[in-house]
């Protein structure tokens, strides 16, 4: 299926500075998948190592970090011939040879004109502690979830998914019960890929349900396996996203992890979660004033799952409910409505997006988003519903800090409005936006 990440990985490959590149990402976001698939397509050949229970990645880096040796080894593993430029050698399930992520140092220094690509679960990457991760070393790119445009590409809708990549408002409001009806669908499927493909594929709503629940078991299964001590606590914090994000306010509360329960005791727990890829963090920010970053506020912040489908799955949320009208825009407070935006926002691949949420001390004021793009603050409200208010939005703007000359942002089941100090787009829309700034 078509990723948008396929450009960067040419960007990477006709860099003059290529370094050794670290595909990271939660587990089965579709890594292995994209990465072959660039190997076959862009490359004369591949040399693939899965280090999955593979006593050959164990033992090649074992002895030392001697280029031509390692070199030789893996043409004689696996019976091809290396050329620079021409041959991708493709490194899997890293995170079980962890001495293969310390030779990548040796491969920018010593054999830099290898194209060299590993990709791993951040679950085990990240925990890690007795191997010199290669800062400087490397190259890095991030695959998040499939977005909603990727999710139209795999059904082969390119022309909507062209239309709110352009923000094409003329073609797409005649088109929006089709958008919505599409949009409905992604909320129960979610972006994973294998998910996506079942999808397409069959379209029982049993069989997506079923994988959903395998994938978030086997993320179950990664916290023993990963996180030690910490895994009981990570659960609990893991199995309070539904709720959290169910509530009006969506600021994370420890309370609703167990009564009592204080920060010192879970934040190592949302830590680890957050650097394994399964949750986003969102803090607050207390000044509107760029650099956003100074005036985070680290102690106040919203979590959110990976993917909305997942989120379906792990609260147990009916196909019925999902798929049927607008239910899915209305129930729950709009949990599903601020994740799928979320999740469109960290798949546009900015390093100069950043995102926080407002709310001022002693005032009803909040904002759902407060997005940095470059010199630019954009104030974001999030809505479920075609029936819209944006009284903290405008009173934000207009009253809180005229100085600033903000213009709104308002994300809703209605279409496109402008209306000067704010616009307002079709929820569908948030991604296309985004990329239009």
């Amino acid at each position: 299926m078509k990723r948008k990440i396929y450009n960067s990985l040419l960007d990477w490959k006709r860099s003059p500075t290529r370094k050794p590149m670290v595909m990271e990402g939660a587990r089965q976001v579709g890594k292995t998948h994209i990465l072959k698939e660039f190997g076959k397509l862009e490359y004369d050949n591949m040399v693939y190592i899965n280090c999955q229970n593979n006593p050959f990645a164990n033992s090649l880096f074992e002895q030392d970090f001697d280029m031509e040796r390692i070199l030789r080894n893996l043409a004689a593993y696996s019976r091809a011939n290396i050329i620079a430029g021409k041959t991708l050698i493709f490194f899997d399930e890293v995170q079980e040879a962890p001495r293969c992520l310390e030779a990548l140092k040796y491969f920018c220094e010593d054999a830099r004109e290898q194209h060299v690509v590993t990709a791993g679960s951040l679950l085990g990457i990240v925990n890690h502690k007795d191997v010199s991760y290669p800062v400087g070393k490397i190259d890095t790119l991030h695959l998040y979830p499939m977005s909603f445009e990727e999710f139209l590409w795999a059904k082969n809708e390119y022309n909507l998914a062209d239309a709110l990549d352009s923000c094409d408002w003329q073609t797409i409001t005649p088109l929006a019960q089709k958008l919505e009806d599409l949009l409905r669908q992604y909320y129960y499927v979610g972006g994973m890929p294998e998910v996506v493909k079942m999808y397409i594929g069959n379209q029982d709503l049993r069989d997506i349900r079923e994988k959903q629940m395998e994938i978030l078991n086997n993320y179950d299964r990664d916290f023993s396996k990963h996180a030690g001590n910490e895994a009981p606590r990570i659960r609990m914090v893991w199995k309070s996203l539904p709720s959290q994000l169910a509530k009006e306010n969506k600021k994370f509360v420890y309370g609703a992890i167990k009564k009592g329960a204080r920060a010192k005791e879970f934040e190592e727990a949302i830590q680890w979660l957050i650097d394994a890829g399964l949750v986003y963090k969102v803090s607050r920010c207390k000044n509107p004033t760029i650099p956003l970053s100074i005036y985070e506020d680290s102690d106040a912040f919203k979590l959110f799952a990976l993917d909305v489908g997942l989120l379906g799955a792990h609260a147990n949320m009916p196909a019925e409910l999902m798929l049927i009208n607008n239910n899915v825009f209305k129930e729950v407070k709009g949990a599903f409505t601020e994740n799928f935006v979320m999740q469109q926002l960290v798949n546009r691949w900015r390093k100069d997006l950043g995102i926080y949420y407002f709310k001022k001390e002693n005032s009803l004021v909040e904002i759902d988003f407060l997005v940095q793009v470059g010199e630019k603050v954009i104030p974001m409200e999030v809505k479920a519903e075609e029936n819209v208010r944006s009284k903290s939005l405008k009173t934000f703007i207009t009253n809180e800090y005229p100085e600033k000359k903000f213009r709104g942002l308002r994300c809703s089941m209605k279409g496109y409005i402008n209306q000067g100090w704010m616009e307002n787009i079709p929820l569908y829309a948030v991604g296309g936006f985004f990329d239009n700034i």
